[in-house]
């Protein structure tokens, strides 16, 4: 894992799925059929919104069980059928396998930031590093292959445990600081796009109550043309906690490019 050249002004930590990429097409599109496939019904994208809004299945394989319980579906599949059902249609190819064998979901990604973000925060002073809970060959995918970017800092399912455990979070969180999180290690910031991530940031706080914690939040890219929906959603994340709602993730240059106070 490669660090930074100097100590960090700020540590910025980004989730993945709905922050640098858009997963409406890909990992929702994966929970929709899944469940269709079980049972037989695709459900609506506001129930998927509604769920994550419970700040507890930040999983999505686990979210997709969890809408076929709620279904009344029985008998429910072992989790290991419904995995494997999932990453069909995700991955549609081996996960751990070549990445220009896939011929799932996963190819219908649009970044939602360019290599030069990137470059931007680190020109500014600015450590980063990603904590997502999506699966580690599809972390790589979008970071390495398709950003560009060389061997970033990351924890990703199966690394620590699921958000909103506040494990991964912490440990990248010291990593990039070069020293244990208290009072003198600069101010941590976390992006997310789920009550999860808002919660993740809240337990981190609680278990390190006297280091600089903020949870900066946007709406997924499938609710932003919707307002009154989008509205409503960041409204739970502000509910929750998040210090702001930003626009989009591009937007979080204009927030930490000034001095943070």
């Amino acid at each position: 894992m490669s660090l930074f050249a100097s100590p960090p002004r700020a540590i910025v930590l980004f989730d993945i799925d709905g922050v640098i990429r858009d997963v409406g097409a890909s990992y929702r599109r994966a929970i929709i059929e899944t469940v269709h496939y079980f049972y037989g019904q695709r459900p609506e994208p506001a129930a998927i919104d509604a769920l994550k809004s419970e700040g507890t299945w930040n999983n999505d394989w686990q979210a997709s069980m969890e809408l076929l319980r709620r279904t009344g579906f029985s008998p429910l599949p072992s989790f290991e059928e419904l995995v494997a059902v999932f990453e069909g249609f995700y991955f549609g190819g081996d996960p751990s396998g070549d990445h220009s064998q896939w011929r799932g979901f996963i190819g219908d990604e649009p970044l939602l930031v360019q290599q030069s973000f990137f470059v931007t925060l680190e020109a500014a002073g600015l450590a980063y590093g990603f904590v997502s809970g999506a699966e580690p060959p599809s972390c790589r995918y979008v970071l390495e292959t398709r950003l560009g970017l060389d061997n970033p800092p990351l924890i990703a399912m199966g690394d620590t445990p699921d958000k909103p455990d506040p494990t991964g979070l912490l440990q990248l969180a010291s990593l990039l600081a070069r020293e244990s999180l208290g009072a003198s290690a600069p101010p941590v910031v976390y992006l997310g796009d789920t009550v999860a991530d808002v919660l993740t940031v809240q337990h981190a706080r609680e278990q390190v109550p006297e280091q600089r914690f903020l949870s900066f939040v946007v709406a997924p890219p499938h609710l932003h043309g919707h307002p009154e929906r989008r509205a409503a959603y960041e409204a739970r994340l502000l509910e929750a906690g998040a210090d702001a709602v930003i626009p989009k993730t591009a937007n979080l240059l204009e927030l930490l490019l000034p001095p943070l106070g």
